[in-house]
């Protein structure tokens, strides 16, 4: 069982330690975006040349869509083999990746800094990926189950304390009860991971029951505690 948490720095943090980067543009890439968009910019709309760099643009961004997808492909493929069950936030990409300028009468707030967090969402492949693993896991058996992404990122997964000041940093969870030190995307990961065992054991308790256990809640406890922890990778 696998814990996937989708970032924008990290773009898939799991549960068992791997740090997951969808290919980007690089700096020589972006540059050559800025220089043709500022091209464009100053060029007669309809005529000849806007045309050419027009198509300069859209070559750039096919690329750049042909190397997320190849990434997609091959990530969502190695986790649906890797693993019998994947657990994902319950996140609505296309809402949060909406167009924060509102309207003439009511117009947004930091538009600037919410456009550029959309682009990284959508350069991250958050919803591709999610739509191919659970593509994949039906395919393959896999069980695929999502969970409330609130206040992973602060959560600690040794205590479960839930404090603001336990994400140190972008990189950095240091939770401020029990002193845990872990990388802030791979410890929202194990937590995301912990909800999916959550979401599971009344189900395996069940199992237990229709079996003849001991139905008296100390037994019933044990049982669950039990099935989590099989539940749980080795290590």
């Amino acid at each position: 069982m696998v814990g996937l948490d989708r970032g924008v720095a990290v773009s898939v943090a799991t549960s068992d330690g791997e740090l997951l980067h969808a290919p980007k543009q690089d700096s020589e890439q972006r540059c050559r975006m800025r220089r043709l968009q500022r091209r464009l910019a100053r060029q007669t709309k309809g005529s000849n040349r806007s045309a050419r760099t027009k198509l300069a643009i859209g070559r750039l961004k096919a690329k750049e869509r042909d190397r997320r997808k190849d990434w997609v492909e091959k990530t969502s493929t190695h986790l649906v083999q890797a693993y019998d069950t994947v657990v994902l936030e319950s996140l609505q990409v296309h809402r949060m990746t909406r167009s924060a300028k509102g309207t003439r009468e009511r117009p947004g707030r930091n538009v600037r800094q919410k456009a550029g967090l959309n682009r990284e969402i959508l350069a991250s492949g958050w919803g591709e990926l999610a739509r191919r693993v659970k593509e994949k896991g039906e395919a393959s058996g896999v069980s695929v189950v999502e969970v409330s992404g609130a206040f992973t990122s602060q959560t600690c997964a040794v205590c479960w304390s839930v404090r603001q000041e336990n994400r140190e940093s972008q990189a950095v969870f240091h939770c401020r009860d029990c002193g845990h030190r872990a990388n802030a995307d791979g410890n929202a990961a194990v937590v995301i991971r912990e909800r999916g065992i959550g979401m599971l054991a009344p189900a395996a308790g069940h199992a237990v029951a229709a079996r003849g256990a001991d139905r008296n809640a100390g037994a019933t406890n044990r049982e669950l505690t039990l099935a989590a922890s099989a539940a749980r990778p080795a290590g």
